[in-house]
């Protein structure tokens, strides 16, 4: 049953303990920046050189991009080679036109002493009077401006050039150090600095684990205006911790409404469930007796969950969350998990709804009442066999383990009580299909050589597609005869498989390798994936895949838009080497099936491309007269069948039987004298061969004197010279035919 809930404690002290303890030195300051490289908060360097700044569009830095912008946008390549590395504040002002003259320019592109005399001496010719210009007062030398990078002299009494003197006036006379300061070069401007000086002493140091869970893991990128967002955000709601707010209430309660704020939003909610981890996350011990298990506790990815609470029977409730965590414990993978839960889910309402008081009332006739509302609602579905199975799995496991000793001993599911299963075609794409989709100039179209190669191996190699985006970077491997293969992890069956490869996928999967340079994936994630570990989704795939149908226009035999899905490519090469004579064995190796009977689906194809060989053969019997067959009667099925069951049980070295296997065969290995025989040309060796030796047989016995001997051999030779006369038409006629059809081609 079902263990009582643990007291609830108050968490913030214990959650201020656990963050003291947590937070390193480094991410503890109340202003954090980044350098320019860092994987998560940085946005690589600038593409300017000597910059150094952070790059946050175009390769640019906050300043080169607006200059960038301010020029007209030109060509980046060309801009880059030519702008000036510093920023407008580093950039050197204008200076005299005079020569030798060191102060700044203030009127007509002189400095103000040299425009006083210019003026008085009644403003003559500009050129001829810079030849020869008036002396003025010159400060000691070395003197120059206060700001570090200027070279400009000082303005009269103030340790400022012209310029930088105008720019202090207008700021208000500001302290001289504190307005020098403001020229040092800026190496992170305002968007680069996280402060959070804005925030109590908590909610500080829960935004300082948060942002160093994020650098730790490297999982996305984090640009520093973001955090400074949610900052303001926060310190507006005066929260104390972000524990004070369920998620739903960040999520309406802060910001402006989706998808603007979608990148706030985001990490606000994230760093909730951070911190949530970091006080409730304590593996089973913690999350089992909580109505809404947070699955990434417990070692999932993602932010999955496990809700219970549509379960409303303390009973059942805890006897379903036992059950689920032996399975997932044992291995089970999440989406059977989430199956199990969905089935118990709906027998509680069923029970509820019936009065089912106690795991005791479950009996066979209950069962028999839920079976019948099963099929009432789901009608042999795959989901109606699925909703018993899991069920069965349930009721078995409370009673092996014995979990509730008081479920009745009648509480069974039998075979019987499963739906009869519906044998669904086969989901193999048509060969008119495939032709389009392979065709090399469509593959091109693909703008991502990445998935033009996900889709090439998905085709080729018949992966999974969640399988085919997280191959590793190091995914192939060569045997003793340099033949490769790709190696993979089988994720449904938790094992790693070895598939063959042709040469050419081979060489296209080196050229990604080259693309994706030390990422350890060979599909990395394009955004938000700093070290290149995170793997394309098949979410995204997809969408690429589906707008690239739609860009080449694949259509069906019936001019249709093709709708498909990547899994069925799995399918097609099951179906295609099958038609080809691969054993099923060897397609099962092929497809990492885990048995036989899972590569079923596509054997049941090799039976229609035999048959087509079969009708298409000319099939004789003792007498050389054709056996026709119709492969469109009313017969045709059951003397197909007829047929294999004769070659299978009735071999014989030079045709097959065509006498029912529940008759017994009058003629004692006499076949050639039998008039159920029946042969093709494929046995015409034989039959040669075999006459020779009829020949042998009576000569010999007519030199014997053995007459009986030798008539009964003479109708053998008989019969197959008719037989070898009418195959031989046959194989000339076919012949014939060939050479004709290879000259019109």
């Amino acid at each position: 049953m079902r263990a009582p809930a643990r007291p609830s404690v108050p968490r913030r002290p214990v959650l201020l303990e656990q963050l003291l303890g947590a937070v390193r030195p480094e991410f503890r300051a109340e202003v954090l920046v980044f350098a320019a490289a860092d994987p998560v908060f940085g946005g690589g360097a600038c593409r300017v050189e000597s910059c150094g700044r952070a790059a946050r569009s175009k390769g640019l830095c906050q300043g080169h991009h607006l200059r960038w912008v301010g020029a007209g946008r030109p060509d980046p390549d060309v801009f880059v080679a030519s702008t000036d590395h510093r920023w407008r504040r580093q950039r050197p002002n204008a200076a005299c036109r005079v020569t030798g003259c060191g102060y700044g320019t203030a009127r007509g592109g002189m400095c103000q002493l040299h425009g006083q005399r210019w003026d008085r001496a009644g403003r003559p010719d500009l050129h001829g009077w810079l030849a020869d210009p008036p002396t003025i007062k010159t400060p000691p030398p070395g003197v120059v401006c206060a700001v570090a990078h200027c070279d400009l002299w000082p303005q009269a009494t103030l340790p400022l050039c012209h310029a930088h003197a105008n720019t202090w006036k207008v700021n208000g006379r500001p302290a001289m150090d504190v307005f020098v300061c403001r020229f040092v070069e800026v190496t992170a401007t305002a968007e680069e600095i996280i402060r959070l000086g804005l925030l109590g002493p908590q909610l500080r140091l829960e935004i300082q684990y948060v942002l160093q869970c994020r650098h730790e893991q490297r999982a996305t990128k984090t640009l520093p205006a973001v955090v400074m967002a949610v900052v303001r955000a926060l310190a507006a709601t005066g929260a104390v911790s972000l524990l004070d707010r369920t998620e739903d209430e960040w999520r309406i309660g802060i910001g402006r409404p989706a998808p603007r704020d979608s990148n706030l939003r985001a990490l606000l909610i994230d760093a909730r469930r951070k911190v949530s981890d970091l006080a409730d996350g304590d593996s089973w011990e913690g999350e089992f007796d909580r109505d809404v298990w947070q699955l990434r506790r417990l070692g999932f990815t993602g932010n999955q969950r496990l809700d219970f609470t549509a379960i409303e029977q303390p009973w059942l409730r805890g006897l379903v969350k036992r059950w689920l965590r032996w399975r997932l414990g044992a291995g089970l993978g999440l989406e059977a998990g989430r199956r199990g839960l969905r089935s118990l889910t709906r027998f509680a309402l069923f029970c509820q709804r019936v009065g089912v008081g106690a795991l005791a009332d479950i009996d066979r006739v209950l069962l028999e009442r839920y079976l019948a509302d099963l099929h009432a609602e789901l009608a042999g579905r795959q989901r109606h066999g699925d909703q018993i199975g899991q069920l069965n799995s349930f009721l078995h496991a409370v009673r092996q383990h014995h979990w509730d000793d008081t479920l009745p001993a009648t509480a069974l599911v039998f075979t019987q009580d499963y739906p009869a299963r519906v044998e669904r075609a086969p989901r193999a794409l048509a060969e008119q299909v495939m032709a389009q989709i392979e065709h090399p100039d469509n593959l091109a179209r693909f703008t991502n050589p990445a998935y033009r190669l996900v889709t090439q191996i998905l085709i080729r190699a018949g992966l999974r597609v969640t399988d085919a985006l997280s191959v590793s970077r190091d995914c192939v491997v060569i045997d003793a005869e340099s033949a490769p293969y790709l190696r993979y992890l089988n994720h449904k069956m938790k094992r790693e498989a070895l598939v063959p490869i042709d040469e050419q996928l081979h060489a296209l999967i080196v050229e990604q390798q080259g693309r994706v340079g030390d990422a350890p994936v060979l599909f990395p994630r394009s955004t938000k994936n700093p070290d290149g570990r995170t793997a394309t989704t098949s979410s995204t795939y997809r969408l690429a895949l589906y707008r690239w149908l739609a860009l080449c226009d694949v259509r069906d035999a019936h001019g249709r838009p093709v709708r498909l899905t990547p899994h069925q490519w799995r399918h097609t090469l099951g179906t295609r080497l099958i038609n080809r004579d691969v054993p099923q064995e060897v397609v099962r190796r092929i497809l990492d099936h885990d048995s036989p009977q899972m590569t079923a689906h596509y054997a049941r194809l090799h039976d229609t491309t035999v048959r087509r060989h079969w009708e298409a053969a000319r099939k004789v019997d003792i007498a050389g007269a054709l056996v026709a067959i119709d492969p469109a009667g009313p017969l045709a099925e059951a003397a197909w069948a007829k047929q294999r069951l004769g070659r299978a049980t009735q071999a014989l070295p030079n045709g097959f039987c065509g006498l029912p296997v529940q008759k017994t065969c009058p003629h004692a290995n006499a076949c050639l004298t039998c008039p159920m025989f029946v042969t093709t040309a494929e046995f015409l060796p034989q039959h040669r061969t075999h006459r020779g030796q009829i020949i042998e047989l009576i000569t010999a016995a007519q030199a014997r004197g053995q007459t009986r001997l030798a008539e009964m051999n003479q109708q053998v030779l008989g019969n197959l010279d008719r037989i070898i006369d009418t195959l031989d038409h046959d194989a000339d006629d076919d012949a014939s035919v060939g050479i004709g059809d290879s000259d019109a081609g």
